[in-house]
């Protein structure tokens, strides 16, 4: 029997059996740690609160999970009912997460998809960890809005401390019915029913800015700082201009291509390019929409043709000792979190994948003082400049 439940109202959710079908300590990380649990109070409330959708008459199919961190939620869905799960993550690092608790729970999963139309379409109930990004929350819901069933509900979960009433009005622009739920270890669910169809899609955006040279920018919702010029980026840009050795440096060869890692929405690439005709450019990020958007950043610039894009887990497909030429901005972020260790993860793959000689230049915020770590992965490092927030460097790879 379907559920009888009217829009603006909730079953009431309770302990299930879906948060104790799989051993949730055993999901971490990535890369995996055994201090870094895969797994919060925020998922656990996502998955009972399912099960009471389901408990209440809700159909046990055409699940998606849009964006699992690190597979807690499609793992445990996907063992609760088997083949009927779908899905799919910006980033390609909570994909390898995902396959590494898998074969760390022995649990078979569903191959991630791309976040299209597809992965939406018929869609009956919508679990999603709330995105630190307003952008990605638009983005996701009105896709969400658009291409499920006209019955779906849609189940956005996060920390509390994390959560603001920004998030409702999101949802509220493309559900008839959003529902705070009730408030489990310092977290809580908002769910979303009665899609709103037919509206504007919200992205790709588009703006013009001035970097030393105009600049088209494009994103996706999900592309760190949208169509903005990042402070950091723009200084960096900024010293940059200012060398006459660059790209070459100190007397060494023109590089055959520049790598632009963790490009955004394709500010670096597209400058690069423009200020620098004879160079090719190699744009990586982890993140599906940063790479989307880095490509029509490149197409609006004219410089399509000389700016690859690759999604990928920091420079791990590239192979060691390949490339002379690495521009850097790291975030230090890893969703809600200060995490200086994912910059300190970029910058080793940068040391691995530099040739001796290669030269690194890295834009940080200036407290983060990543200057010993530079120096101990991958060689002399010298400052370039430094404003009361950012600090750049030029780090040579030792031979």
């Amino acid at each position: 029997m379907p559920s009888q439940t009217p829009l603006g109202r909730t079953p009431d959710v309770t302990r299930s059996d879906v948060t104790e079908i799989i051993d949730f300590s055993q999901v971490r990380a990535w890369p995996r740690r055994r201090e870094a649990p895969g797994c919060d109070a925020a998922d656990l409330l996502m998955l009972d609160t399912a099960a009471a959708w389901f408990a209440d008459g809700h159909p046990q199919e055409d699940l998606v999970v849009l964006d699992d961190r690190w597979g807690a939620l499609t793992l445990a869905l996907e063992t609760f009912a088997p083949g009927r799960v779908r899905t799919a993550a910006d980033g390609i690092v909570s994909e390898k997460a995902l396959a590494a608790n898998a074969q760390a729970l022995g649990v078979e999963f569903p191959s991630c998809g791309e976040i299209t139309a597809d992965l939406f379409r018929g869609a009956r109930t919508v679990l999603l960890p709330l995105p630190r990004s307003l952008e990605a929350l638009e983005d996701w819901a009105w896709m969400i809005a658009e291409h499920a069933a006209t019955d779906v509900v849609l189940l956005a979960g996060g920390r509390d401390k994390h959560m603001s009433r920004s998030m409702n009005t999101v949802l509220e622009r493309h559900f008839e019915s959003v529902v705070p739920g009730r408030g489990r270890s310092k977290a809580r669910v908002l769910t979303a029913r009665g899609p709103r169809r037919d509206q504007p899609a919200p992205f790709p955006r588009q703006a013009r800015r001035e970097a030393g040279l105009e600049l088209e920018l494009r994103s996706l919702g999900a592309t760190y700082g949208g169509t903005k010029l990042d402070h950091g980026t723009r200084f960096l840009m900024e010293v940059l201009s200012g060398l006459d050795d660059f790209p070459a440096g100190d007397g060494r060869p023109t590089p055959q291509r520049a790598v632009d890692l963790g490009c955004g929405n394709g500010t670096i690439s597209a400058w690069a390019a423009l200020r620098h005709p004879q160079l090719p450019l190699l744009a990586v990020d982890q993140s599906a929409s940063a790479v989307t958007s880095t490509r029509m950043t490149a197409e609006a610039n004219g410089v399509a043709e000389r700016v690859t894009t690759l999604r990928d887990d920091a420079l791990s497909s590239l192979p060691e000792a390949s490339e002379d030429l690495i521009l850097l901005n790291p975030p230090f972020h890893q969703g809600n979190a200060v995490d200086t260790s994912v910059a300190h993860r970029l910058i080793s793959e940068s040391a691995r994948v530099l040739r001796a000689g290669g030269v690194l230049y890295t834009v940080w915020n200036s407290h983060l003082k990543y200057r010993a770590w530079l120096e101990r992965r991958v060689g002399a490092t010298e400052q370039l400049a430094k404003n009361p927030t950012f600090t750049v460097t030029r780090s040579v790879r030792r031979g």
